[in-house]
């Protein structure tokens, strides 16, 4: 019989901590959560210290059993969820059930929290050497969050539905990360484009070909603007033409590039969205995996450090081990003096947990890769390389700035060559937008004060001024992070939320509020302004920080809030749905002369007349009265075609995403198509081999390619489909069009195969 019992978070921990404990432990696992609020209202009590009403989880039910049966035999019990507030939180709520069942009176006695910041032999032993209690003030510091989530949910989501329409939520991190999408769009909206010129210098010395820009003219610095139009650069060609170009100023100097720090949660979520093209769950999904142990040929251990976390911090024997694999690996040129430490930005973060990092540097990506998938072997790749980096020699680079007069023009040309690329043998990291990576790698000739150049070639260059980007994954969990919104390991469920709310569409990777994110995001700014103000959630979340640490009573907090919260809520039942569903255009209708109206229905926003019901006039938001009054002279019936289904005429009709061909016989029959045919690919379908891929597109507008036998064959992709067979599966394979950044590619569709060739290579920067 066992003596100790252990209950861990995860059951795929199960195997590798059992491995590493013996005979005397049996190991369970809680399979996440076990307890949560009853799913209606008063699950939460502000009258009565918010006292919160609890309720097993259904479907953990039987682990729970489990955990309870075990429990009675042992004379240990060691809970080992995971080191964050969540996992205290699940920790405390087993203690919490094991208390309340009989014949366990002195539970407390033989409960033990151990916590595992990595599932390896000597991580596991280090946690049951150093046992501790619960620490209530993290139970707590998630209480509050929990209370705090509830009660805006529940109070706000009827609110929306009512003024809006079913089925919205609102939340107390979910709303802020929203208006952070709608306010970049409505900077974009706004954005007027502004022309500027540059002008520039092509020369040359001895074989090597160089170009400068335009620094100074007539004794001024060039601003961004001073050149506005393409006159102004026209002038000063022509005071240029024909003046001869000598350098008047050599500057040179050494330059350097530190590592950056290795990962928290947030920089892995960024570099994953960057780098390998992942979602933020994707990324957190898989960096569970690592972390909760793989098999690696000699059974399963976990391969990193615990992934939620805001530290920078490494501990002393992970230095001590990366700083020998770099002396022996890469080369002692490649290791630092000492170990180079770096500081957490964050104020709240957690110092008594480390960076993301592997377990072991030894086990190189290459020496693992057999044993993980193509997503756990990138990842792993990159946690890796950043980790080995941080700790390397600096990179040196020869950085030469160069003037060259020409008349009462000087013109500047830098370049920037690296001498020793130090920790850039192992990692880069990611940027943002693609960009210009300047004037590395590009060299300028041997020049001295009073070299006389050729002027190869003067020339001016028109510019606009580009509005803002639309968020993507990396850089709106980027901005959370700025503003102290939420806390990251919990982005990749907010950037969830809003998709499967539909308040934005991702187009091209980038987040576009819907015309719902639109008018929901409207509401919260204009009537609950301090519960999406961004200082206000980033003060909340760190009176939750200060819960955490014991620096706060979490009752008081979730009073102060409460009380603001509430009485607004109330106040803002009278306010009438048609003042936020509806605003006024200023112009008339063209069918009985009143006002035009911007309305919201179950599909997005349209313009309609002021006077309905008694006239009925409508039109798409984008469409003008013109477009409108054109269509509707059209003839509506498809000449010569009737309804396949039941023989009916078919008629062209209006949608919001345009025009289609429908069934006149509706809703009696159902039968739609598009106004043009689909266009056939040629490929033969790779599940059924009956049917055709064509190419449709989404009630979005987005294009993907189907079986056309469907509903027969329901097999769709996004990318177009080739001929060729993918050489591992066989599958067909698809094109893949990436940014400027990496090209073009093959790629198999299985995601079990994982198998993709490049066929165009990436534009070269200009």
């Amino acid at each position: 019989m066992f003596k100790n019992l252990l209950i861990v978070e995860s059951p795929n921990k199960i195997k590798s901590v059992k491995k590493y404990l013996g005979g005397e432990f049996e190991v369970l696992a809680s399979f996440g959560h076990v307890r949560d609020l009853i799913p209606k209202n008063g699950a939460v009590d502000p009258e009565n210290d918010f006292a919160m009403k609890y309720q097993i989880i259904a479907k953990n039910s039987k682990h729970v059993d489990a955990i309870v049966a075990a429990a009675r035999e042992a004379e240990h019990i060691y809970l080992a969820t995971d080191p964050d507030r969540e996992g205290e939180a699940i920790s405390w709520h087993i203690y919490e059930i094991l208390k309340a069942k009989r014949g366990m009176k002195n539970i407390s006695d033989k409960i033990r929290r151990v916590v595992f910041h990595e599932v390896t032999p000597k991580g596991v032993q280090a946690a049951l050497q150093n046992p501790r209690g619960l620490d209530i003030n993290l139970v707590d510091a998630q209480q509050a969050r929990r209370a705090l989530d509830y009660l805006v949910g529940f109070n706000l989501s009827p609110l929306l539905w009512k003024k809006i329409r079913r089925g919205l939520s609102a939340g107390r991190v979910q709303s802020p990360a929203l208006r952070l999408i709608c306010e970049r769009e409505n900077e974009i909206k706004a954005f007027e484009s502004q022309e500027y010129w540059s002008v520039h210098l092509d020369s040359h010395k001895g074989r090597t070909k160089f170009s400068a820009k335009l620094h100074q003219w007539q004794g001024n610095k060039l601003e961004q603007f001073s050149l506005p139009d393409e006159a102004a650069q026209a002038a000063v060609l022509d005071a240029l033409a024909g003046k001869p170009a000598a350098v008047s100023d050599v500057v040179k100097k050494k330059a350097t590039r530190k590592p950056a720090a290795p990962y928290t949660t947030s920089t892995m979520q960024q570099d994953a969205v960057r780098k390998l093209g992942f979602t933020t769950d994707r990324t957190m999904r898989t960096a569970q995996q690592l972390f909760e142990g793989v098999d690696v040929g000699q059974g399963a251990v976990g391969l990193i450090t615990y992934m939620r976390t805001d530290s920078v911090t490494l501990s002393q024997d992970a230095l001590t081990e990366i700083r020998h694999y770099i002396d022996n690996k890469i080369g002692a040129d490649f290791l630092p003096k000492s170990a180079k430490v770096y500081k957490t930005k964050s104020k709240n973060a957690q110092e008594a947990h480390e960076a993301v990092r592997p377990t072991s540097v030894y086990r190189s990506p290459e020496s693992v890769k057999p044993f993980l998938s193509p997503d756990q072997f990138k990842l792993y790749q990159m946690i890796w390389q950043r980790t080995v980096a941080c700790q390397m020699a600096d990179a040196k680079f020869d950085a030469t700035t160069v003037d060259i007069s020409v008349g009462e023009g000087v013109f500047r040309a830098t370049g920037q060559v690296l001498v020793f690329e130090g920790f850039l043998k192992v990692y880069q990291e990611g940027q943002d937008e693609d960009g210009d990576d300047g004037d590395n790698g590009k060299k300028l000739p041997e020049m001295a004060v009073g070299d006389a150049l050729p002027v190869d070639k003067l020339y001016g260059e028109q510019h606009f001024t580009q509005p803002p980007p639309r968020f993507n994954e990396a850089t709106l969990v980027k901005a959370l992070e700025e503003f102290g919104i939420g806390r990251p390991s919990t982005y990749a469920s907010i950037i969830k939320t809003l998709k499967d709310r539909e308040y934005v569409t991702v187009e091209q990777r980038r987040f576009q509020p819907t015309d719902t994110g639109d008018i929901v995001n409207k509401f919260l700014t204009e009537h609950f302004t301090q519960y999406v103000d961004y200082d206000f959630t980033a003060k909340l979340e760190n009176q939750l920080d200060d819960i955490a640490n014991g620096k706060r009573a979490w009752v008081p907090v979730m009073d102060k809030f409460w009380q603001g919260f509430h009485k607004q809520v109330v106040e803002k039942e009278g306010i009438e749905r048609a003042k936020i569903t509806t605003e006024d255009l200023d112009e008339t209708c063209p069918k009985c002369a009143s006002r035009l109206q911007i309305k919201f229905g179950k599909r997005g926003r349209f313009i309609a007349c002021s006077g309905y019901p008694e006239c009925d006039y409508t039109r798409n938001l984008n469409e003008t009265a013109e477009e409108a009054a054109k269509a509707a002279e059209e003839p509506s019936v498809v000449e010569g075609r009737d309804c396949p289904k039941c023989g009916g005429q078919l008629v062209y009709k209006q949608g919001r995403y345009g025009k289609f061909i429908g069934c006149a016989h509706y809703p009696k029959c159902k039968h739609i198509e598009p106004l043009e045919p689909p266009k056939d690919t040629g490929v033969a379908c790779p599940v059924c081999g009956k049917g055709h891929l064509i190419e449709r597109k989404s009630r979005f507008g987005t294009p993907f390619y189907s079986c056309n036998t469907y509903p027969d064959c329901k097999y769709a992709v996004s990318h177009p489909p080739l001929a060729e067979s993918c050489p591992q599966c066989g599958w067909k394979v698809l094109t893949r069009k990436t940014t400027k950044r990496w090209g073009v590619e093959k790629v198999c569709p299985q995601k079990e195969c994982g198998w993709k060739e490049q066929i165009e290579p990436p534009a070269p920067k200009e």
